[in-house]
């Protein structure tokens, strides 16, 4: 891969569980599961011993205790998996200064041009793994590749505690013998309709062509194609320390359809303007983020021509970006939008009378609701109400977390 970019993913192993077992020795070799046990208890990590009876992350409790009854079952310690993440983070940081984190178990590595310094990705990989190892006591599976998409499915094909390399030049032939499941954002019901179709595999859907992919899922069909080839140009953006504000709700109950799912980003994006205009900043960079009811979270992010904080051109950007997602037959749990690569600071703003005049009346609209309560003025489509679960937030983002 000489020449070529060399980017890691790499993804701990049945993480939350494999940090109890090495906490509780006892349970080495048995089925452990964790998560909650409520009426809507979810599994957030099942060991490799309770996979074999079919569980996994993300299935409700119950149905995973009715496959393996002698399942140990524990509640999360976040907290714990928070401090042996920093850990592992550290880790990362001495193989590559291009980190990002994905989440508070897996991570994106550059490691292009550290021929000279880490040998070869076989050798850095497994150099990289044995510090995790005798560091954390965990282990860690890791995909290498040109790029980001590639390396992400190549990490999870041979789980766990292996290296799977896809040289470059061979991208494409590597994903084609591929399930189509295997692509970000192919859901179960794109599944149901492209199977329908004699779509079985991401070779079928290098081959079937973006208009044809275009002609039955839309927008959608067309972001498919350019994954299945391989085409994935975003770099490793290390974690930085740039502000981002960003509004999200979890439902008591799950929404579905395209117009409730507006109304919600309609919503969110008005609450994140308004905070964008209280602290004095625009943003450039906006996000949509929405999880559906078997807990799959997706992220999708758009970057605008100039800076913004008017909540009509925050909403406008999410609703493009939920064009590349599925929708039909899945209901969700939790959206929303953010924004980031934020300009200016308090203070800041433009004047009423400098301001171009939708962000006059933005300013306007956003000081009435501070004054008077979200309420005010408040979209009609969007509905006036604070959801249960709501949460908003403008921070640092923290390495290893998401």
């Amino acid at each position: 891969m000489a020449g070529e970019r060399v980017i890691f993913h790499v993804d701990m192993d049945a993480f939350f569980a494999s940090v109890e077992i090495r906490e509780r020795p006892e349970l080495r070799g048995k089925p452990v599961l964790v998560g909650g046990t409520g009426p809507r208890g979810v599994v957030a990590a099942a060991s490799y011993e309770a996979r074999r009876f079919g569980c996994r992350s993300a299935q409700p409790t119950a149905i995973a205790r009715r496959r393996c009854p002698q399942a140990v079952i524990l509640p999360p310690r976040h907290g714990l998996y928070s401090a042996t993440s920093r850990e592992i983070f550290a880790i990362f940081d001495r193989f590559s200064p291009l980190v990002e984190g994905l989440s508070i178990d897996e991570a994106f590595l550059d490691l292009s041009g550290a021929e000279r310094l880490l040998g070869g990705p076989l050798e850095a990989a497994g150099a990289l793994r044995r510090a995790v190892f005798a560091e954390t006591r965990l282990t860690c599976s890791i995909g290498v590749a040109t790029s980001k998409l590639v390396a992400k499915i190549a990490s999870a094909l041979h789980k766990p505690d292996q290296v799977t390399i896809v040289p470059a030049g061979e991208e494409r032939a590597f994903l084609a013998p591929l399930p189509i499941g295997r692509l970000w954002g192919v859901g179960p019901k794109a599944q149901e309709r492209l199977h329908a179709r004699g779509i079985q595999t991401i070779g079928d859907l290098q081959g079937a062509g973006e208009a044809t992919l275009r002609r039955w899922l839309g927008d959608h069909g067309a972001h498919l194609h350019r994954l299945a080839l391989a085409l994935d140009e975003r770099e490793v953006l290390p974690d930085r320390p740039a502000k981002s504000i960003s509004h999200e709700d979890t439902y008591e109950v799950d929404i579905a359809g395209e117009a409730a799912i507006h109304r919600e980003l309609l919503r969110q994006a008005t609450r994140v303007a308004d905070r964008l205009v209280a602290a004095g900043l625009r943003g450039r960079r906006v996000q949509l983020k929405i999880r559906d009811h078997t807990f799959r979270t997706e992220t999708r992010q758009l970057t605008l021509g100039e800076a913004t904080a008017q909540a009509r051109e925050l909403f406008a950007a999410a609703r493009k970006l939920l064009k590349s997602v599925e929708i039909e037959g899945r209901s969700f749990r939790l959206t929303g939008v953010g924004v980031g690569e934020l300009e200016g600071a308090a203070g800041e703003q433009l004047s009423l009378l400098e301001a171009p005049k939708g962000a006059a009346l933005q300013e306007v609209m956003s000081a009435v609701r501070k004054r008077y309560g979200h309420q005010a003025l408040f979209p009609a489509d969007a509905g006036a109400e604070e959801r249960p679960g709501a949460t908003a937030s403008v921070h640092h983002r923290p390495r290893g977390e998401s």
